[in-house]
């Protein structure tokens, strides 16, 4: 889907990506107890497009895969992830439109990238236009049927 056509913001696929020894033994890499506060926090103050595309992909909604939302991976908090597919879906707002953030954004991008998963992002004015779009979007992103 061309970032003109159907909102994309992009996709980060890692190429053959080995984890590292170091990132291997970071402690809890998913679900860390220290983010759980804020995890909680983010899912009951979630975006309309978040709880849009959440209301589409809960109770394995899309093409039977499971996915979570507000997942810590590492020191970072992603909008979704799909453990079977190794995905993660981000949407991303006006807040994302600063240099700043640019910058975080990438960072987390490689860090995930770095553990071998692959990163869509999605704006959130898209997830409200074309729901269907963007879920056709994401199922290519699976590796299977």
């Amino acid at each position: 889907m061309p970032a003109h056509a159907g909102g994309v913001v992009g996709v980060s696929r890692p190429a053959d990506v080995r984890v590292s020894s170091e990132m291997r033994s970071f402690p809890r890499l998913n679900n860390a107890r220290r983010l759980l506060a804020r995890r909680c926090s983010l899912r009951s103050d979630l975006t309309p497009a978040e709880a849009a595309l959440w209301r589409a992909l809960q109770r394995s909604g899309l093409k039977g895969r499971k996915f979570r939302r507000q997942q810590s991976i590492g020191p970072y908090i992603v909008d979704f992830y799909c453990a079977a597919e190794r995905l993660v879906i981000e949407l991303d707002g006006a807040a994302h439109d600063s240099e700043r953030s640019a910058v975080h954004d990438d960072a987390r991008d490689q860090f995930l990238q770095s553990l071998g998963l692959t990163v869509v992002r999605l704006e959130n004015r898209n997830v409200l236009e074309d729901p269907d779009g963007v879920l056709a979007y994401i199922g290519q992103h699976f590796r299977g049927p």
